[in-house]
């Protein structure tokens, strides 16, 4: 199959890519490489993989999106160009919205003018839920509360998403992300948090824990979550216009505070950051339900994964 991964350079994407390769597939990794380090993941790809093109462009075009679909037969696409960052997003309102909201909307535009209509998996965030109190873990039945910048952009892009379904039949999926974690990632403070606490502690540089650090996250190692995004391939009828939350689920999850003493940083405390949840944690049951795929690496062996990597990228 022809497969078009947007912000293929990223963490996610380019252990996407690799995975694809591996079986045969002929992967587009359109990357406008405007994160830190990630043309060091193109660079691992193309040196180590046929099969893969690398095109250096931004999602903000319409014009070349729709040329890329068309040109190279594109028949899926995972979708995972996008900004990222909450406080990003307030210094840069504009700027999310052209990369998380127009981006998205290119992408559909492009795949709905196919003749392939090739099957689009959009990154989205638990962010989308907003800043509401819970201590159980979140289904999809949680109602939508788009805050901040980011929430609203990342919003917008899968409500479209899911109406290019509805509307005019181009097979889409939703996943509604929690903290993904792994090699590739070249975490910063406002996102890859467990990388940035990795790669902090490697170069002793105390960190900074926004609140309490009691926040909880459920977290997902990468292997597990290409897993899942080959489960998709497989199964793209079953997945066509459906919104799945995506994470390690209750059995994963872990404090920021907690985070910090099993890596050994050495931090400080700063206030509350806008929109942080007290306590996120994905309610896979739908997931599981649907695909059969639930998580099999840990807490403990994937941070021992993780390690492993930084320390491969420090030496």
């Amino acid at each position: 199959m022809n497969f078009l991964i947007t912000g293929g350079a990223g963490f996610i994407g380019s252990n996407v890519a690799k995975r694809l390769l591996e079986k045969g597939h002929r992967v587009i990794v359109y990357d406008n490489l405007s994160r830190p380090n990630v043309f060091k993941n193109v660079m691992w790809l193309i040196t180590r993989h046929k099969g893969v093109k690398f095109l250096q462009y931004s999602t903000r075009n319409f014009e070349r999106v729709r040329q890329v679909v068309h040109d190279y037969n594109i028949e899926f696409i995972f979708h995972f160009a996008g900004q990222v960052g909450v406080q990003a997003s307030i210094n840069d309102p504009w700027g999310d919205f052209q990369d998380n909201a127009i981006g998205t909307f290119n992408v559909l535009e492009a795949a709905r003018s196919s003749e392939k209509l090739p099957h689009v998996v959009f990154a989205s965030t638990n962010k989308v839920y907003g800043d509401f109190e819970t201590d159980k873990p979140t289904s999809e039945s949680q109602p939508l509360s788009f805050c901040t910048p980011y929430g609203c952009s990342k919003g917008a892009g899968e409500q479209y998403v899911l109406d290019y379904n509805r509307v005019y039949k181009l097979p889409t999926t939703v996943l509604r992300m929690s903290c993904i974690y792994g090699s590739r990632q070249w975490g910063q403070e406002e996102q890859g948090w467990l990388c940035h606490f990795m790669f902090s502690k490697e170069r002793n540089e105390s960190i900074t824990i926004y609140g309490d650090g009691n926040q909880v996250r459920d977290t997902l190692y990468i292997d597990d979550y290409v897993d899942l995004c080959m489960a998709l391939v497989e199964n793209k009828t079953k997945v066509a216009g459906q919104v799945f939350n995506i994470g390690g689920g209750p059995d994963n999850q872990i404090s920021v505070i907690d985070a910090v003493k099993r890596i050994g940083n050495e931090y400080k405390f700063a206030d509350w950051r806008p929109s942080d949840q007290k306590y996120y944690v994905s309610d896979i049951s739908k997931i599981k339900e649907t695909l059969g795929w639930e998580p099999k690496v840990g807490v403990e062996e994937g941070l021992e994964r993780l390690k492993k990597w930084v320390e491969s990228q420090s030496r």
